[in-house]
């Protein structure tokens, strides 16, 4: 497991995500390791690394929950499903339908990813 940005570009097919926003903790599966996942190859003995793979993000979200109070709710999902808006909300769009190219998921909103603002930011710090 590595830290990810909380960024649109970490979303890919070949992930598992972990996000605690401190009353949600969500597992993000990407749409290859769902689909793996639900074809069962985490229950064939050749396959013992994915079933490691899938196991740990919940093993990390029970620690999570079990240390917290109010208890968060607990979400699994997986990429282009409806459950996947509690982790895409709180993206930042940086690969939105007005960009051109850009590895990761396209977040639909009219807000500015955090390239733009810090750009503008910066424009208007210089101008004063």
């Amino acid at each position: 497991p590595t830290p990810a940005l909380l960024d649109s570009q970490s979303v890919r097919a070949d992930t598992i995500l972990l996000l605690d926003t401190f009353f949600h903790v969500v597992v993000f599966h990407g749409e290859t390791c769902a689909a793996w996942r639900e074809q069962r190859y985490h229950e064939q003995e050749e396959h013992v690394a994915f079933r490691n793979l899938l196991e740990a993000p919940q093993a990390d979200a029970q620690t999570i929950m079990d240390n917290r109070f109010p208890v968060p709710r607990y979400i699994v999902c997986d990429q282009h499903k409806s459950e996947a808006r509690f982790l895409m909300a709180k993206l930042n769009p940086s690969v939105t339908h007005n960009s051109e190219g850009g590895a990761g998921a396209q977040v639909f909103t009219d807000d500015v990813s955090l390239r733009v603002f810090m750009e503008h930011l910066m424009k208007l710090a210089v101008q004063s």
